[in-house]
């Protein structure tokens, strides 16, 4: 399988009291197309700073990143543009990524608009998409506030896949919802991935929810992938204490 994602030897840190933290340290990965590469840690580990440096929400301080074999590293201005209509990002908090003073569709709209589409063709892909992600088009005409938590982030998916993006990161995209809504968005993660060939970074702290959809999995510590396989391997045969530790948490 070709590779949709290329991360090498990637690097980051932060000024925290006078002191330089390694945030990220030397990680390298690939997701290959149609894969669901799961990247598990607990809070403060690195894994929503490495999403947001293949996002390039944060700059690289040494490494490189490749989507599609073209080097985004260092990409910025109107380059950012072509970057973000193959990478989109699902967020822990939905609502907060939603404009409160548009309609759900005017928001699914916007990033249509800004790749070139027609408003009219947009208004009925906004539609479209909703629909796909399990909501009518009735939602497209309710204020974000007008949903519940599930529903506003089944509109953010329908958001990020609208544009026919390479690869869908979801940065905890399930862990402020509760339990039953979580099993209706990992199922139609899962069904996505199957219809439209989706490739998924799948971050989260839930080692439960890794096993539900990933196909491989990476486990964060301290800014270093400690160990990786596939969700069997690591639930069932982990080899570092800090993965027994993850999975005692959780089973």
């Amino acid at each position: 399988m070709s590779a949709v994602l290329e991360v090498k030897h990637l690097k980051k840190a932060y000024k925290h009291d006078k002191e330089m933290v390694q945030a990220v340290n030397n990680v390298s990965f690939e997701i290959n197309s149609g894969e669901c590469l799961g990247l598990v840690g607990e809070s403060g580990c690195g894994k929503s700073t490495i999403a947001k440096m293949v996002t390039r929400l944060e700059a690289v301080d040494e490494g490189e990143i490749c989507l599609n074999d073209w080097a985004i590293t260092r990409v910025s201005g109107k380059a950012l543009r072509s970057v973000y209509q193959q990478i989109q990002m699902v967020f822990q908090m939905p609502v907060d990524s939603f404009n409160p003073r548009i309609k759900l569709g005017e928001g699914i709209m916007e990033s249509l608009i800004n790749q070139g589409i027609g408003r009219r063709e947009a208004k009925a892909k906004a539609r479209e998409y909703l629909e796909i992600c399990g909501l009518n088009k009735t939602f497209a005409e309710r204020y974000p506030h007008q949903v519940s938590g599930g529903e506003c982030q089944r509109a953010s998916i329908a958001r990020a896949i609208a544009i026919k993006p390479s690869l869908l990161i979801c940065d905890e995209a399930t862990s402020a919802l509760d339990v039953t809504v979580q099993a209706q968005i990992i199922k139609m993660l899962k069904c996505l991935k199957k219809d439209l060939g989706m490739s998924y970074l799948f971050i989260s702290h839930d080692l439960a929810l890794v096993q539900e959809i990933c196909d491989r999995v990476m486990v964060m510590h301290n800014g270093s992938i400690v160990e990786q396989g596939t969700p069997d391997e690591i639930i069932r045969y982990p080899k570092e204490d800090y993965t027994k530790k993850l999975i005692d948490s959780v089973f």
